[in-house]
This record gives structure tokens, C-alpha cells and sequence, in this order.
């Protein structure tokens, strides 16, 4: 499965285009994350035990984006 990891680190926020904010609360997040879209990779599905929410159209069209812009796909 190819994934988008989130992180915690505000100095990650700061890092462009390529990351995306997204709100505590949004998804079942106890606080604020950033998906950091430059770093995509991939994980064995094995490795999901449960999903623990969705993020809204909003978030996942701005997630799209940022992954275009990792990927020189504009």
C-alpha cells in the first residue's frame, strides 16, 4: 500500500508546498499533523490494523495537490 506519512512537527508545516496541514480533530487526530507528501513510501497492509478515520474532500484534494507538486506532476 503506498501511504503518506503524518507527522507532529511544526517544523514540518513550514516545509512548502509538498506538506499539508491538517486540524486536530479532522480524522480522529488528537491534535494538529502534517501529511508530509514528499515522503511517500509503503507499508505491507498487514501492517494496518484499523482504520481510525477519514479526512475530508477539503484535505484529501489539498493532499492531492501537494502530491502533484512532490512529483512534478503539475
Amino acid at each position: 500500500m503506498i501511504v503518506v506519512p503524518i507527522s507532529t512537527s511544526t517544523a514540518q508545516g513550514k516545509r512548502g508546498l509538498t506538506v499539508v496541514e491538517i486540524p486536530g480533530g479532522a480524522a480522529g487526530l488528537p491534535r494538529t499533523c502534517f501529511a508530509v507528501c514528499h515522503q511517500v513510501t509503503t507499508l505491507d497492509r498487514a501492517k494496518l490494523s484499523k482504520k481510525l478515520g477519514e479526512l475530508s474532500s477539503e484535505i484529501l484534494r489539498d493532499v492531492e495537490e501537494a502530491l502533484k507538486a512532490a512529483l512534478d506532476l503539475s
